[in-house]
C-alpha cells in the first residue's frame, strides 16, 4: 500500500486500539491483512515502527520519524494540488482564506455554504492558523483575505470590514469560592471586577487575539494575573474552566458548544472587552472579483451570538 493518508489512518487506529483485532474491525479489514501490512512495512524500512511489547502501543523512535514523513508527504501533496488548481481548472477563481480554527468552526458555516451555492466557479482554500501568522501571510500575499476578531490590533497595512460581534463572559465553575448555586447568567455588576481578576485563571496563549484583550484588562486594573494554565485553543481553555481548573474569559459562540454543566457566567462590560468580527485584505492591492463578493456576503451576515 502506497497511499500515505490510508497508512497514517491505519497507524492512528492501531495506536488507539493497541490491538490488531480491534483495529482491523474498526478499519473494516481483516486482522491478518493489517498484521502483514505492518510487518511488510517494517521489513521495507528495516526497523520496527510500533512498539507492541506494552499497552498502549507506541511509536518507536524510527516510527516517529516515519509518522512525520507521512504527515509531510500528505501536506506536500495537498500543497501541490492547491498550486496546480489554477492550471487544471483555469475557469475557477481560488480564494485563500486565513482564519483561526476555533473561529472558523463558528463563522465559516454561516458564511461559506450560501456563498459557494451562488458562486459555483469559486474554490475556497482554508489556512487555519494563528492571527499573527494569518496577518503575515496576508501581507506577503500568500492568502487573499483573513477573517478574524478585534480589528484594533491589526497591522496598518491591512484594510478591514467589520460586521457583528459578541460580548465576553467570565466562566465561574462550581469549585470556585465565587460560584453561586442555582444561578446561570449573573448580573454584570454582581461582582467587583478586581475580585474576579484576582482569582486563578486559565487563558489562551500569548499569540491569540483574545489574550491581548484579556492582558489589557489585567493591566487596566494593575493586577498581576494568577495563570494556572495556558492553551493555544480557546475551546480548550473554556472546557478547562468549566471543569474547574480556574476561571477564564470566553465568548457566547464558544460557550454554547460546551456540554451543559452547572457554571456561572458573569457578563463583562463591552467597554472593557468585546469581539468585533472582520474580514481583512491587504491595503493597496487589486481585489479579486470573488473576494469582493465574499466581503459583500460577510457584511450581509447577522453575526450576533448570545446566551440566554
Amino acid at each position: 500500500m502506497k497511499n500515505p493518508e490510508i497508512l497514517l489512518h491505519y497507524i492512528d487506529v492501531l495506536l488507539k486500539e493497541s490491538n490488531f483485532t480491534k483495529a482491523a474491525h474498526e478499519l473494516y479489514i481483516s486482522q491478518p491483512y493489517l498484521t502483514q501490512l505492518i510487518k511488510r512495512l517494517e521489513h521495507k524500512l528495516g526497523t520496527p515502527i510500533i512498539n507492541r511489547q506494552s499497552i498502549p502501543f507506541t511509536l518507536t523512535k524510527a516510527g516517529i520519524i516515519y509518522y512525520k514523513y507521512l504527515e509531510t508527504t500528505i501536506a506536500n501533496k495537498q500543497t501541490l494540488f492547491q498550486q496546480l488548481t489554477p492550471y487544471v481548472h483555469p475557469d475557477q477563481e481560488i480564494i485563500r482564506i486565513g482564519i483561526l480554527d476555533s473561529l472558523g468552526t463558528f463563522l465559516l458555516p454561516e458564511l461559506l455554504p450560501g456563498f459557494l451555492k451562488t458562486n459555483s466557479n469559486i474554490k475556497i482554500q482554508l489556512f487555519e492558523t494563528s492571527p499573527r501568522i494569518s496577518e503575515a501571510q496576508l501581507l506577503h500575499e500568500q492568502i487573499d483575505c483573513y477573517i478574524g476578531q478585534t480589528p484594533e490590533s491589526l497591522n496598518q497595512g491591512l484594510d478591514f470590514y467589520v460586521n457583528g460581534g459578541e460580548n465576553y463572559f467570565v466562566i465561574i465553575p462550581p469549585n470556585s469560592p465565587l460560584f453561586k448555586k442555582g444561578r446561570f447568567i449573573l448580573k454584570p455588576n454582581e461582582y467587583n471586577i478586581q475580585d474576579i481578576l484576582n482569582q486563578p485563571f486559565v487563558v489562551s496563549s500569548s499569540n491569540s487575539a483574545i489574550r491581548h484583550q484579556v492582558d489589557g484588562i489585567f493591566q487596566k486594573f494593575h493586577i498581576e494575573p494568577n495563570i494556572i494554565l495556558e492553551s493555544n485553543n480557546i475551546i480548550t481553555t473554556t472546557n478547562l474552566a468549566i471543569k474547574g481548573t480556574g476561571l477564564t474569559i470566553s465568548a457566547a459562540s464558544i460557550i454554547k458548544r460546551m456540554a451543559q454543566t452547572p457554571i456561572n457566567l458573569l457578563p463583562l462590560n463591552p467597554n472593557l472587552i468585546q469581539i468585533k468580527y472582520f474580514i481583512a485584505i491587504k491595503h493597496g492591492i487589486k481585489i479579486k472579483n470573488g473576494v469582493k463578493k465574499l466581503i459583500t456576503k460577510f457584511q450581509e451576515l447577522k453575526i450576533q451570538p448570545n446566551i440566554k
